[in-house]
């Protein structure tokens, strides 16, 4: 399973959402140092990296089959460099057919949360990411029982119905 992420999508039929909640990943990646160092996107899919194109494409596909993909990210304020930088690039994510969304973590205090990142797919898989301290990905686990899948996707829900559209969500 190398790339799980696009196995679930490529099995999706009619939704596919994500929850991020950490405040930083996989801190030495290259582009975030050159964002650190001032690089900017500039709203302009164009000048993302070659790496993007990839996740477009895939994203892309993926919508153009019907199905709704959703990302909540769950962030603490005042936010990291790390979030403000993906926040600086979610405006790829939506231009490739994703819905964004941001909840700060305060306003997501009295909701019930499952421990980790995950995907779930057509609300019955469910990929959870498991992390470093530093933010380095170092497992991931497929779950298929009915009851967690349905845990996750109550979660979600409450979290995507307090949480800001991306285009008006203002890193504090």
């Amino acid at each position: 399973m190398k790339y799980p992420v696009r196995e679930g999508l490529a099995k999706a039929r009619h939704s596919a959402v994500h929850l991020e909640m950490r405040d930083g990943y996989t801190p030495d990646d290259p582009e975030f140092a050159r964002w650190r160092a001032g690089h900017r996107y500039e709203n302009d899919p164009a000048n993302l990296p070659d790496w993007w194109g990839t996740w477009a494409d895939l994203v892309a596909e993926t919508t153009g089959r019907g199905v709704v993909m959703r990302r909540a990210r769950i962030v603490s304020e005042p936010v990291t460099d790390y979030i403000r930088y993906e926040h600086d690039l979610t405006f790829a994510n939506v231009a490739a057919g994703e819905l964004v969304r941001w909840l700060p973590r305060r306003r997501a205090a009295d909701l019930s949360l499952p421990g980790t990142d995950l995907w779930l797919f057509d609300g019955s898989a469910v990929l959870f990411t498991y992390f470093s301290g530093v933010g380095e990905v170092v497992d991931r686990e497929w779950r298929t029982d009915q009851a967690t899948a349905d845990r996750v996707a109550t979660a979600f829900e409450a979290i995507w119905e307090r949480a800001t559209p991306h285009e008006e969500y203002k890193p504090a």
